[in-house]
């Protein structure tokens, strides 16, 4: 594994979706890190875990803004384990997800703080793998008003639940380590005041 994702002899593995809160993995460590050039974007169709087929649900992907960092979570998983690992997650992200190899900045401390545009102070750098889902595979939705997208994902459910609760989720993760998406709040707050009207 030492050229795919490995540093140390351990692999690393970057959540910036449902795996930021529900990694189902076994990992040694996990760490808020951020990853450059890319966003985090409600344009992939689930039809696996948040939606079905005929009536796709919304999750996330990355898309590429060079200016912009997306912080998560890395995993760090030991090399006796990664083949494994690895294999239960191309399961897990078969609706679309292709393996993409980065440079993850590690945080050092537990809650960075830190807003999608500017980077940590005192970092660690580390190979790691992300999934990332395309514009070339078939469930692929793209860019959407934020209404509509929220509108889809309001009336979204799957094998893993309701597609509302990976959003209020994810947010929720993403606030607790003290990260900031604008996307990710932006969407949480129509679907909140949608429910509560």
């Amino acid at each position: 594994m030492a050229a795919s994702g490995s540093s140390n002899g351990a692999l690393w593995i970057f959540g910036y979706g449902s795996l930021v809160w529900r990694p189902d993995f076994p990992h040694r460590e996990s760490r808020p890190a951020w990853i450059r050039g890319f966003a985090r974007r409600f344009w992939q169709g689930s039809t696996d875990h948040r939606g079905v087929p005929g009536a796709p649900g919304r999750v996330v992907t990355l898309v590429r803004e060079p200016a912009r960092a997306c912080w998560g979570r890395a995993y760090r998983v030991e090399s006796d384990a990664a083949g494994a690992v690895l294999a239960g997650l191309d399961q897990r992200e078969k609706g679309g997800y292709e393996r993409l190899e980065v440079e993850l900045n590690l945080a050092v401390s537990a809650t960075p703080s830190m807003s999608p545009t500017r980077t940590a102070r005192g970092s660690e750098r580390a190979a790691g793998l992300v999934y990332v889902a395309t514009e070339r595979n078939p469930n692929y939705l793209g860019a959407a008003p934020l209404e509509q997208v929220a509108a889809q994902v309001r009336a979204s459910r799957g094998p893993s639940g309701d597609n509302p609760e990976y959003v209020f989720r994810l947010a929720d993760a993403l606030r607790e380590m003290g990260a900031e998406d604008e996307h990710v709040f932006a969407l949480e707050a129509l679907l909140e005041r949608r429910v509560g009207a």
